[in-house]
């Protein structure tokens, strides 16, 4: 038994941004937008074309970039404010996941009230939530197609997720044109938090049938792409894979959930304020070799789906060659160990143990995990073991 809900509307191709107007005008999204992006895809010169196209067709919109790499709750309630100030009637958001995880929570407080923390602790209901277009310009995230979004309470620097069907976008426009001018580096972070999202929405004790076939699908994708998107950022077939990767696994997890590399990564981009797609991929090979000593069937299938194995290994040789494998291809792609990343210090593990075990998506782990294991993935992955 499972239930499966997906009521966004996808729009994906090379191109599709020019026809943004008449996607919205076809969706009937209001023409007052509130334009939800950060600096750096502003000063990439993403956000300027679309904005005077739009203004071309009869759209007026007004510009928020009060975003961070962690979306912070403060800035989420400042743009409920503008919202309001300035009459929008819907939201775009142009980014990654910070900017759409952003524009999902403003679109919730300026239709329903609250604060973020008060829809995370399960103290307000999502009564209502304007309506919410996602132009993602990274391949990592998925956001434009999930029912949430994580955002980080400034005063404690506690990572909270909102969820709810409520919070699916209206529409997603993918055009991998617009993926182009990522840097290598925010690439192969993005890239493997997206093989991250469908590895953790495959083998979640929530996964479903639907969930698989679409992690499925991804798997392989991102793993062949990637390495090629990251070499050769102008590869517009790579780039075209990777976003079509990136939005499978958000597909995939987006009606599951994630599980223990969340839980990680989330606690260290709340205390350090760490991206989000670094501290996934720091994280990943750690917590694949965990998994896959208790399930060497089910990590055995995943070496061969992603071709780190083939049918002629057994389960061991296939798990084996899994864990390697997937540890160098990280390596491969310029990730960091969790030593080299900023502010990151050893004493603080205790509160990192504690931060991911308290993680809503901590029963989700495919092999139960408790602070003791936290404990030996963190002090494993300081000393690149």
């Amino acid at each position: 038994m499972f239930t499966y809900h997906m009521d966004t509307h996808i729009e994906f191709g090379t191109g599709k941004v020019r026809e943004l107007a008449d996607i919205l005008r076809h969706h009937d999204i209001p023409p007052r937008l509130l334009v939800v992006t950060d600096s750096g895809v502003v000063h990439a010169g993403l956000v300027q074309p679309i904005l005077d196209n739009l203004s071309t067709e009869g759209y007026t919109c007004t510009l928020f970039t009060h975003v961070q790499p962690n979306p912070r709750d403060e800035d989420c309630m400042l743009g409920a404010r503008q919202f309001a100030e300035t009459g929008a009637a819907a939201i775009l958001a142009i980014g990654g996941g910070s900017a759409m995880d952003t524009a999902k929570t403003i679109a919730l407080l300026a239709a329903s009230g609250g604060t973020p923390a008060q829809y995370a602790d399960g103290h307000l209901s999502y009564a209502a939530v304007h309506p919410v277009v996602c132009i993602p310009t990274t391949a990592g995230t998925g956001s434009e197609v999930t029912r949430s979004a994580v955002i980080t309470e400034s005063s404690t620097h506690r990572k909270m997720t909102l969820k709810h069907a409520r919070l699916r976008p209206r529409l997603a426009i993918l055009d991998p044109q617009l993926t182009l001018t990522v840097p290598p580096s925010v690439t192969a972070a993005t890239g493997v938090d997206a093989l991250v999202h469908a590895i953790e929405g495959y083998t979640c004790t929530v996964s479903t049938p639907i969930s698989k076939a679409f992690g499925q699908a991804a798997m392989p994708k991102i793993v062949a792409a990637l390495p090629t998107a990251v070499s050769d950022g102008n590869n517009l077939a790579a780039r075209e894979d990777m976003l079509l990767g990136s939005l499978l696994a958000g597909l995939c997890f987006g009606n599951a959930d994630v599980a223990a590399v969340h839980c990680l990564a989330e606690a260290l981009g709340g205390l350090y304020d760490t991206p989000h797609g670094v501290a996934n991929a720091v994280f990943l090979p750690y917590v694949l070799r965990y998994n896959a000593e208790g399930e060497p069937r089910l990590h055995a299938h995943l070496a061969r789906l992603m071709k780190f194995a083939t049918e002629e290994d057994s389960d061991e040789e296939a798990v084996l060659k899994l864990v390697n494998g997937v540890a160098t291809w990280t390596r491969k792609l310029g990730i960091p160990t969790l030593r080299a990343l900023k502010d990151v210090r050893r004493e603080d593990f205790d509160q990192l143990v504690e931060l991911a075990f308290a993680n809503g998506s901590n029963p989700s782990n495919v092999r139960p995990i408790g602070k003791s294991e936290y404990r030996t993935i963190l002090e494993n992955a300081w000393n690149d073991q």
